[in-house]
């Protein structure tokens, strides 16, 4: 059960750009943890939905259209590992955070490498589950004010902090809330050799009990994804860590 204390919010309260709240949905089963939830993701001014299992989930992300989605791994119907699958192939790339009672790094890394973005063990504090949330909507560049310039460019990579749109050699580039920051990360240090620690602090904010390995599983999505379409550009630099410079 998570913590039943009210979440104090200092920090200013997140919004679109335009001033719309965020929009989260939250699925779980436990009635009593979906209404804790909801509860204090309104006072953080958020709109909120709820759903009690995978099929309403599913009908909820087509009708509600979520900025976040925070989802229960363990379900009746449709488990929250087929729900984030569903939601993947229908191009639906809004960050989704985990909830579940297995806590092993293995079941981590499944949850991760199935497309979720965070993963948080019950039982576990609202005020944790707030603050990941919150993370993970400034990933998403939902907001005003968060970078100083909105455009990377790497040769002819470039994404776009502002519009969450990456394109290679004009060729537009679908990627998850993880997948868009890790390659964030690594052209905001363009030619600039990254280690696995600095990507799991920096992407994870945590190091899943010093296992290293989802960062390798992530380098190799985005090596499908970019590299498709030219010569590679994100590079393996054995025993230090990664890097992307312009192909050629």
């Amino acid at each position: 059960m998570a913590s039943e204390n009210p979440v104090a919010s200092p920090q200013a309260k997140l919004t679109h750009a335009d001033g719309r709240p965020i929009r989260a949905l939250v699925v779980d089963d436990e009635v009593t943890l979906s209404e804790l939830l909801q509860m204090a993701l309104r006072y953080e001014g958020w709109d909120v939905r709820t759903a009690p299992d995978g099929q309403q989930a599913l009908k909820a992300a087509r009708e509600f259209d979520p900025d976040v989605v925070v989802l229960d791994i363990m379900m009746p119907d449709v488990d929250g590992l087929e729900v984030i699958r569903r939601l993947r192939a229908d191009g639906r790339n809004m960050p989704v955070l985990f909830l579940s009672a297995k806590d092993s790094v293995d079941d981590r890394i499944t949850g991760l490498t199935a497309g979720g973005d965070d993963y948080v063990t019950k039982p576990f504090s609202l005020e944790e589950v707030v603050a990941r949330l919150r993370g993970l909507i400034r990933r998403s560049v939902l907001l005003i004010g968060e970078v100083e310039s909105p455009e990377l460019r790497v040769g002819d990579l470039t994404l776009n902090e502002e519009s969450y749109e990456v394109y290679r050699a004009g060729t537009r580039i679908e990627l998850t809330a993880t997948e868009f920051e890790l390659l964030r990360f690594l052209m905001r240090n363009n030619k600039r050799v990254v280690s696995k620690a600095q990507i799991l602090d920096r992407v994870w904010s945590y190091d899943f009990g010093g296992r290293a390995s989802i960062v390798e599983i992530y380098i190799s999505y985005l090596r499908k994804k970019i590299d498709a379409f030219g010569a590679p550009m994100i590079h393996t630099v054995r025993g230090v860590g990664y890097m992307i410079k312009p192909a050629g």
